[in-house]
Order: C-alpha cells, then sequence, then structure tokens
C-alpha cells in the first residue's frame, strides 16, 4: 500500500503509512515536523499512536543534531528469534511446566539474577565502557538506587509490553521469539539526558512547540556524551536479549522434548533507537521510535500481541520510509483505558490456546488494547514481504 496521509502544515512533510492515527499523535507530528534540522521529511509507520516525547512508530532522520526525548528512555528496545529443529507434534499436550521452568530461568518484571550469568570478561568490558561516563555524569549514580544492579539485569526480561514467547510458524516449526531493552540503565540514561537537553534549550534561549524536542545540537557541550550513551546502552539492550535468549534454549534442554539445534542465526533488530545512516545522499542520524530497519533483504521481527499473530520479514529498502517499517501492532488506546474496559473474562478469551498469565496485573496487554496486526501488515506491503507467520501457544509476561 503507497503512503496513506501527507501533513504538510510544517517545515517537513510527515508521510503517514495509515489512516488510523488519534488526532493527538497527528500533533506530536506536526510539532516534530516544524524543527529545522529535519532531513528531507518525517515517516510515520501503520502502527503509529502517541507516545510519551514523541509519536511512537515515527521514523526520524536529523543533520547534526539528536532529539533524546524522539529516542526515549527504553533505549535499544527490540525484539529476538530464532527456529528450532522442533515441530508442533513434539511439544506436550500441558505447556505449563515450560513456562514455569523458563520463568525460573528468566527472571521477569522487578526481578533479577543472584549473581551475573553472563561472560565476565563482556561484563568488564561493558563496566570500563560506562566508568568513562559516570566520570564526566555522575549524577547517573545517584538516579538509580543498587546502581551495581545493572550487571544481575543482563538476561532479564522486565514488564510492561516486554514479553517471551514459543511460537508455531505456518509449517508448525517452533520458534523462540523475545521482546526487551535495556533494562534499568537504559532508562536512567533516558532521563538524564532529556533533562539535560531541556536545561540546555532554556539557557540558549531556544523556544520549542514542545519541551520534549529538545535536543543536542552535534558539536555541542553534551551531544558526544549521548552518543556515546546511547551506543553503550543499545549494545546492553542487545547483550541482554542474547543472554535471555541462551538463558530459554538451555532451559528447553532440559525439560521433556526430543533432543533439538537451532536453525540457523537469530534474527535480531532493535525498535527503539538511533544511528547513524545514509539516506537521499546524506548521512544523518536517524531515530527510529517504535520502528525498524527494513533494508532491502533485511530480515526483521514485527510482534502482535500476546494473542495474536507475529511476523517474520524481509525489508524491500523503500526509500521513503528511511528503510523502515513498523516494530508491531501499535497500541489502540492506554493501559488505564484498557484496564477500565476489559476484564480477566476478557483475557482468557483473547487468549484462548496459550499457555500465559491471564489475571488482573497483564489485562493492559490485552489483545483489543492493540491495533489489528494484519492491517498493520496490510499497509506496510510496499516496505517489507512476510516470510513466515508466527501464533504463539506460550507467553510470558513480567
Amino acid at each position: 500500500m503507497p503512503i496513506k496521509r501527507v501533513l504538510s502544515s510544517g517545515r517537513f512533510p510527515v508521510k503517514i503509512y495509515t489512516d488510523d492515527i488519534e488526532s493527538e499523535a497527528e500533533q506530536q507530528l506536526r510539532e516534530l515536523s516544524t524543527l529545522p534540522f529535519i532531513h528531507k521529511h518525517v515517516a510515520a509507520m501503520p502502527d503509529v499512536h502517541c507516545g510519551i516525547g514523541a509519536t511512537i512508530g515515527s521514523v526520524i532522520p536529523t543533520k547534526g543534531a539528536i532529539i533524546p526525548a524522539a529516542v526515549g528512555v527504553d533505549l535499544g528496545c527490540g525484539m529476538s528469534a530464532v527456529q528450532l529443529s522442533l515441530r508442533a507434534s513434539d511439544l506436550p499436550d500441558s505447556l505449563y511446566g515450560i513456562r514455569a521452568e523458563i520463568e525460573q530461568a528468566v527472571p521477569v518484571g522487578f526481578n533479577m539474577h543472584q549473581a551475573p550469568t553472563i561472560d565476565i570478561t563482556v561484563l568488564k568490558k561493558m563496566g570500563e565502557q560506562l566508568e568513562v561516563l559516570l566520570q564526566k555524569h555522575p549524577t547517573l549514580v545517584k538516579m538509580k538506587k543498587h546502581f551495581e544492579e545493572w550487571q544481575l539485569q543482563v538476561g532479564t526480561l522486565g514488564g510492561g509490553n516486554h514479553f517471551l514467547e514459543l511460537c508455531l510458524d505456518e509449517s508448525q516449526n517452533v520458534w523462540v521469539m523475545l521482546h526487551s531493552g535495556s533494562r534499568g540503565m537504559g532508562n536512567i540514561i533516558g532521563r538524564y539526558f532529556i533533562g539535560l537537553a531541556k536545561r540546555d534549550m532554556e539557557k540558549w534561549f531556544i523556544n520549542l512547540p514542545n519541551k520534549d524536542l529538545a535536543y543536542f545540537p552535534q558539536g555541542t557541550e553534551h551531544f558526544e556524551d549521548y552518543w556515546q550513551a546511547v551506543l553503550w546502552a543499545q549494545e546492553y539492550a542487545r547483550i541482554n536479549r542474547q543472554e535471555m535468549m541462551r538463558l530459554v534454549l538451555e532451559t528447553l534442554t532440559r525439560v521433556e522434548l526430543p533432543p533439538f539445534s537451532v536453525m540457523g542465526e537469530a534474527i535480531s533488530c532493535h525498535h527503539n533507537y538511533v544511528a547513524l545512516e545514509n539516506h537521499y545522499k546524506s548521512n544523518i542520524f536517524l531515530t527510529r521510535k517504535g520502528a525498524i530497519s527494513a533494508r532491502e533483504g533485511e530480515w526483521g521481527i514485527i510482534p502482535g500481541s500476546m494473542g495474536t499473530k507475529s511476523y517474520i520479514v524481509k525489508g524491500k529498502g523503500n526509500p521513503e520510509s528511511f528503510c523502515s517499517c513498523s516494530h508491531g501492532a501499535g497500541r489502540r488506546m492506554g493501559r488505564k483505558e484498557a484496564k477500565r474496559r476489559f476484564s480477566v473474562e476478557d483475557m482468557v478469551t483473547q487468549t484462548q490456546g496459550v499457555e500465559c498469565r491471564k489475571d488482573e496485573e497483564v489485562i493492559d496487554e490485552i489483545p483489543a488494547a492493540y491495533k489489528p496486526i494484519e492491517e498493520v501488515m496490510e499497509n506496510q506491503n510496499d516496505l517489507v514481504e512476510i516470510v513466515h507467520t508466527l501464533k504463539q501457544v506460550v507467553c510470558i509476561k513480567g
């Protein structure tokens, strides 16, 4: 499907790949399009919806500046997936035992490991890089009550919309798929530098349509520190997902399943991040807030909700989307509204056939709180091709 709408009231156009967009998200995009350092245009993916700081599902190309609140606080949040040699027929009738074993191996919510599970040399390297940042910005340590816990949070899921799933594809092959980010460290790095950017705007008397659009111009005092901090958090998020995947696969070897192997390499993608890329013959900073890279032939993961389909895709390299696509279904309503409108009975109905929590604490993640994933995929068939269609049989939430 082509671009559905174009907003042209700002300094730069906003190209939107859906008609399903609320007025608040549209206003955020209009404000963003007034900034002088946008490169060519802003792209809004089919799962676009209002977010904190900037619109979720937006692709923001900038020249010589980065907007910290657009990158957000769940730095490096993203997905990982692997196909196993197991088939649906290899799984037991009851999947509760598998879910319980995985929940023991991978801490969820606010829980963490009692001791680091990851290679100590990796932690040492990450620690050395972090120390350089902390010497310049010691306030970061004060923002996290038990700062050293960052080492224990590697290989943990977290909460909110983060999840870990066993899925079946269209040929009944078993997949492991997970979604998480940079945990508490990414959060404090994001919040700290968003605050710094806002104070810089005040210091330089720069008026913005929204304070959340505060930015660091390249070459200024805090730009390089933020860039290094974001790269650190994004790598931390990648390692976190890698370690979780290792723990899950190790757990599956201990439960009552036939011996299995991993088919090919893991697919991995960030969907809340900033990267230095070349688009329209210019080197730019590209912020994907709720979007993934979809260069030609590039593998990606687009999840639905905890009761709907997910997709393994290959990018088509569409230049108008800055070689990007959606990161998921996108929320149709906020968490409070979902909890007000739906009940545990609704959750049971909408997650039928899935081994997962079905209690009041996860109602905000009910499938009906999200846009229909099939519609989202239809709206981006110019951006990606579907390779595999997955449906979860186990879903673990924090």
